[in-house]
């Protein structure tokens, strides 16, 4: 199989030279996408503040008085920094990808390579799924949880609003953003874990019912210290992991028609 490999011998300093141009690509990436983003830092901001808008109005309020305020003069001016530096990671991460890919493939077979570019297209996409769910439902559904906690000034009662800091509301929505993103990356995990030959189908489906326990845990961990969100982020990773037990089944299905392929080509040369 050594003739199914690319990468040729080559000396220490060689592998260095080309891991420093690899990350060298993926750094400019990353400097220029900044650039862009940070320029554009107050539209993407507005386009992040959208989610918010939507809560606002399920919450029955004037859209008009949504705000969010910041209570330090550089807050605002970091919080940009932020966004451009999360946008830029977005735009910047096929090429990222790429040139991870083209420094470790090489060393792999044809046909490891061939079993890898799938992932390499599903994992983007799984993230973006997972982003687009937080953008979309999940962040409106927790505003709404937190504007609906309001209290109107009354007999007896004093005016209580909310009005979230931008540097608070831009963590909520990257925290739910990249919690999401890598809970979704579950299926493609342990499919190629699967494919490796470390798991099966069989003992995930056995392991199913501590899973739901550590999906709740991890949920605690990294979401906001709220039951929507938690139960938000560990219901759809349940959900997956019973993505991922059919995904490695049809990964076992796969490689035993194989194999049984093989065996029959091989008694009937």
């Amino acid at each position: 199989m050594s003739g199914d490999i690319d990468d040729k011998p080559q000396p220490l300093i060689e592998h260095l030279i080309e891991l420093r141009s690899r990350l060298m690509w993926a750094l400019g990436a990353f400097f220029v996408a900044f650039l862009v983003c940070f320029y554009f830092a107050k539209p993407l901001f507005n386009l992040l503040v959208v989610p918010y808008k939507w809560a606002v109005v399920w919450a029955g309020l004037d859209v008009t008085k949504a705000e969010l305020i910041y209570t330090a003069p550089q807050e605002f001016f970091f919080t940009q920094v932020k966004v451009a530096a999360f946008g830029a990671m977005v735009i910047a991460f096929p090429v990222i990808a790429s040139q991870v890919y083209k420094f470790v493939a090489p060393g792999l077979y044809k046909n490891e390579r061939a079993a890898f570019l799938p992932f390499l297209v599903a994992s983007p996409a799984l993230f973006l799924l997972g982003a687009s769910l937080v953008y979309f439902f999940f962040t409106p559904m927790v505003m709404w949880f937190f504007l609906a906690m309001q209290q109107s000034p009354g007999e007896g009662e004093v005016a209580i609003s909310l009005l979230p800091k931008v540097s608070e509301y831009l963590s909520l929505i990257m925290t739910l953003v990249f919690s999401f993103g890598l809970v979704f990356q579950l299926p493609v995990i342990t499919t190629l874990l699967v494919r490796v030959g470390i798991l099966e189908s069989q003992w995930l489906a056995e392991k199913r019912k501590y899973f739901i326990v550590v999906a709740f845990v991890v949920a605690a961990v990294l979401t906001p210290p709220d039951p929507l969100s938690q139960i938000g982020l560990a219901l759809p990773t349940i959900l997956l992991y019973e993505v991922a037990i059919y995904a490695a089944r049809l990964v076992e299905r796969n490689r035993a028609k194989s194999a049984t392929a093989e065996v029959v080509s091989t008694q009937t040369e």
